[in-house]
Order: structure tokens, then sequence, then C-alpha cells
């Protein structure tokens, strides 16, 4: 018994007439005749009384005529139940990624994700960078973003973004706005020279971050001390150190829209001479290919990545592969939003 047969003994029975029934149902007359004679054959019982007035249901026809209305609506339930459900990939996928960058990065992503793709589940692991590596070396992440590091030994790593550091604090007494250079065509901060944002109070993490191991590096190279006045591993010190006025601190791009609420007299140059700057990698299991979904949560960042930076909202160039790069060509380096 098909439900097409079904439909078709509801359109006589309520046409009271094979002929009106076929022209309704826009089917042949003797095939809709041949439908009705099988159906009956396969319940074996007579289904209508049929006369020249025309046909009449009996009393198997009319049992028949209740049940195959409530098929026929239980049937068009399961359909609209079917496709109304979310299609696409299922499963959990786990980031890990820096602080600063998850804060810029993966409100807006989770967000979108939650709408397109309900069925992903999404989990962060937000960290020092060093943390975010051993995360992605244990296994305890699908998909991780690297700082500084290009290649990682049981990873894929490929380049996604590189952003210019920043000098940032409150210039309480006037005596920094005056070393300043003014911002080139394009650039929205002014700059400073490293060697005069190392003679001013800063507060700095410790060590084993890797902003401070950057700031190091360039002191060395440039060999000018770093007047140091407060050092703490907790972010949140730091954050509340330099609002208060009691230093200044080197932050990456990412950071700039948080740092950027902070009360007058704020200053933010980017610091250049030498010019510091870090990069991210997007890294995977070397020998684990990605799921469907965590092809779609790699997707959503990258995506959302190239839009802050296309809208000049996350001053970084973009270096990871373009929309359009065909398979097999390498990553293309994007421009940078100034």
């Amino acid at each position: 018994m098909e439900l097409r047969t079904l439909r078709y003994f509801i359109a006589v029975l309520e046409a009271g007439s094979l002929s009106r029934a076929a022209g309704s149902l826009y089917v042949a007359q003797p095939a809709l005749t041949a439908q009705i004679r099988k159906l009956e054959e396969e319940l074996g019982a007579q289904l209508f009384e049929r006369s020249h007035a025309g046909m009449a249901p009996t009393p198997a026809g009319l049992q028949l005529y209740q049940d195959a209305r409530r098929l026929l609506s239980d049937a068009a339930a399961v359909r609209e139940r079917v496709r109304s459900l979310p299609q696409g990939p299922e499963g959990s996928v786990t980031v890990a990624l820096p602080f600063l960058i998850a804060s810029l990065l993966m409100g807006p992503v989770l967000a979108g994700l939650k709408a397109t793709h309900p069925r992903i589940r999404v989990f962060v692991l937000d960290d020092l960078s060093l943390m975010v590596r051993k995360a992605m070396l244990d296994r305890r992440a699908d998909i991780g973003i690297l700082v500084d590091q290009a290649q990682v030994d049981g990873l894929r790593c490929r380049p996604f973004a590189r952003e210019a550091m920043y000098f940032c604090g409150r210039d309480l007494q006037g005596t920094v706005a005056p070393l300043l250079q003014p911002a080139p065509a394009g650039e929205g901060h002014p700059r400073i020279a490293f060697a005069a944002a190392a003679a001013q109070p800063l507060v700095l993490q410790s060590r084993r971050f890797s902003i401070r191991q950057r700031v190091e590096d360039a002191a060395n190279a440039q060999e000018v001390p770093l007047n140091i006045v407060h050092e703490h591993d907790s972010a949140r010190v730091i954050r509340s150190l330099y609002a208060c006025g009691a230093g200044f601190t080197f932050t990456p791009a990412c950071a700039l829209p948080d740092a950027g609420r902070q009360a007058a007299p704020w200053l933010v140059a980017r610091v250049v001479q030498p010019e510091l700057q870090r990069s991210y990698s997007l890294a995977t299991a070397a020998d684990r290919p990605l799921d469907a979904a965590a092809r779609v949560v790699v997707q959503a960042i990258e995506a959302h990545a190239r839009t802050l930076i296309a809208g000049g909202r996350w001053e970084a160039e973009w270096l990871g592969e373009a929309d359009a790069v065909p398979a097999g060509h390498g990553p293309k380096p994007g421009r940078a939003a100034r």
C-alpha cells in the first residue's frame, strides 16, 4: 500500500466520481481505476458501490477514509520534522588560543557557528601561548593558534596573521607625548622609538610570556635597559596598573580594542626602531586530518579574522590563504589594514 494510492482513494471518495477525481489529480481515468481496484485487492474489501450516479463509499471505504487521512497527516508531519532538522556537520571541536586574541576572535565566531551550525559544539581553551602549544601536542585541542611558532614537530602549522606591537599607558605627566612621531599616512596611531619606550616606567609580565620575551629580545639587540617598575604574571593586574597610571606596557594590536577604553590622558603608539611584531600560525595535528566539524570551525575563525583585518578593526596583516586559492597553491599574504 503506497501513500500515493491512498491519496488517489481519498480524491475519488471526496469527488464522488472517477472522472472528476482523475481531472483534479491530472491522472488518466483508466490508470486511476486500476489503482482503486489494486487497493481493494490488497485490502480484500470492496471500498465503493459503483453506479451511474458515481462512487459511494462502503462501510470499509469510510473506515479506510478516516485511517488514510490520519496516515497522510502523520506522513506530512514526519516529512516536516525531518526537513526542519538542522543540517551540516555534527561534533565537538576544541580550540586553543592565547588570552588576548581569544577576546578578539572567539565571541563572534561562536555566535555565528551557533546560528549556522548548531550541531557543532565548540570548546575554547584560552591560556598562555606556551600552554596553547602544549594543549595541541597533548591532543587536548583540535585547533590551535600559536604565537611565533612557524613549525612544531607533530603539528601542521600554516601562517595565520601578523600584527604590530604598541606602547600603551596613561601619560599623566605629559612627558611621553613629546616623544611621539607623527603617524604616516594611512595609519591611525603615532609612533614611538623602542629606546624611548624602554626608558619609561614599565609594567610587564614575567619572562615566560611571549610579549615580554619579544621586548627583551629587542632590548638586548638595541643594548638598551628596560625600566621595569612592576612585574606580575596576571594580565588583570598589569591592566589595572597601567590603567591607574602606574606605568606603561607593550601590547599587541589584537588587544587595542580593550586597551582603548581606558580614561584620558590615554596614549597608544606603534613601536618602531625596531618595529616589534608577533606572528600567529593556525595549527592542527600533523597525523590526523580534520573532520567536517573542525573544518567548519577553521573556516569560521579564518573568515572572521579576514573580516576584522579588512575592516580595520584588527591592525594586522592576513597571512592565511585567500578565499579563492586553488588546491595545491601556497598561501598568499594579505594586505595590512591600517
